[in-house]
């Protein structure tokens, strides 16, 4: 029996294997909200259509920001567009949600960052009130980070062409340390660390809709992430491997894009992730996974194993990372999965995000 079963999990392996080996391929006609997911359609539709139309070693890494040199300085330059709805929630705004998203994908590339632009698309009818106070707020996110909005660009749109707001920012950082960080570097005996309690915004986001008859005090997670950042970099040096803030697709998503682009197993204790009492039960009314479930203030954080202690204690001494938790070990098999170890004992593969559970959550 216990070949059996040996052979059937092989089997599973080998097919697996050779679906993700096939080139990517766009098969719908049409965009659909699942391609904004961060999950496996987004990765899809990523490689199908824009690196195979952009394709040039600094994008190539599909790394939340790209590293360029210019002169004798190496840069980080990132981008992203913020479409929530609501567009006020519980704590943040669209405003702060996207200056602190573009300092995080810059923080987690190893740069220190200096400069923002933003852009605005604005639908006509928009509130002027409104938009002074997502203004305000990202005035207030930029000063806590201590970078500067510097340029930007404002664009308007007939009334039912958008949906109020939306806003643009790009960012650029510099990377004055030695240590290069990436989703491949990760080898077998690392630690995965998630510096706080996950799920907090996506299910924030979904409950400020008014859709769901379900109370929860919840706020979002939004803050920016560089100063815990920098705080760990100065305790490891030369020990973390990679990090990733785990926004779109949650922590599953990026523990996959690790062990695919590694060639490594991630295995997770489901016990030891943090998720709080309140989003765990609204996950369960909603029929959803809190692993899926985007943050915008935490991060993923692969460290080799020497550094586990040193690392967990720089996080847990900062604000923001006072609840991080050891989650897993990074393993040489079966290359390419991420394994969840069940509260009951068993052992699952945990696969990118499938579809758009909540969509519009940043």
């Amino acid at each position: 029996m216990t070949g059996t079963r040996e052979d059937r999990e092989e089997q599973v392996l080998e097919r697996i294997d050779r679906v993700r080996a096939r080139r990517a391929r766009v098969k719908e006609e049409h965009i659909t909200m699942a391609h904004g997911s961060g999950g496996k359609a987004t990765q899809t539709l990523i490689e199908a259509v824009f690196l195979d139309a952009f394709r040039n070693p600094a994008l190539e890494p599909l790394e939340d920001s790209a590293v360029v040199e210019v002169g004798t300085e190496r840069l980080a330059l990132t981008t992203d567009s913020y479409v929530v709805s609501p567009i006020f929630f519980p704590g943040g705004d669209i405003g702060d949600l996207a200056v602190n998203g573009t300092v995080n994908d810059l923080s987690v590339s190893g740069a220190r960052p200096l400069y923002l632009s933003a852009g605005f698309v604005l639908e006509e009818g928009f509130p002027v009130a409104d938009l002074r106070r997502v203004t305000a707020s990202m005035a207030r996110a930029a000063a806590t980070a201590g970078v500067g909005v510097v340029t930007g660009d404002t664009k308007v749109v007939q009334r039912g062409k958008a949906d109020g707001c939306y806003v643009t920012t790009a960012g650029v950082g510099l990377l004055d340390r030695p240590a290069r960080l990436g989703v491949a570097h990760a080898r077998p005996g690392d630690t995965v660390i998630v510096s706080g309690p996950i799920g907090e915004h996506g299910v924030t986001i979904m409950l400020a809709r008014g859709e769901l008859d379900i109370e929860a005090d919840l706020i979002s997670d939004t803050a920016p992430l560089n100063g815990l950042v920098a705080t760990l970099l100065d305790a490891c040096p030369g020990g973390v491997r990679c990090m990733r803030d785990a926004t779109r697709g949650g922590v599953a998503t990026i523990l996959n894009e690790i062990a695919r682009a590694s060639g490594v197993a991630v295995v997770v204790d489901e016990d030891a992730v943090p998720v709080r009492p309140a989003v765990r039960g609204a996950c369960e009314l909603l029929g959803i996974d809190p692993l899926y479930v985007a943050c915008e203030g935490r991060m993923v954080v692969v460290v080799d194993g020497p550094s586990a202690g040193a690392a967990l204690d720089a996080l847990r001494g900062h604000p923001l990372g006072g609840e991080a938790e050891i989650v897993g070990r990074v393993r040489d098999d079966p290359p390419g999965l991420v394994l969840l170890r069940t509260t009951f004992g068993g052992t699952r593969i945990v696969d990118m995000l499938v579809g758009d559970p909540l969509p519009r959550i940043c």
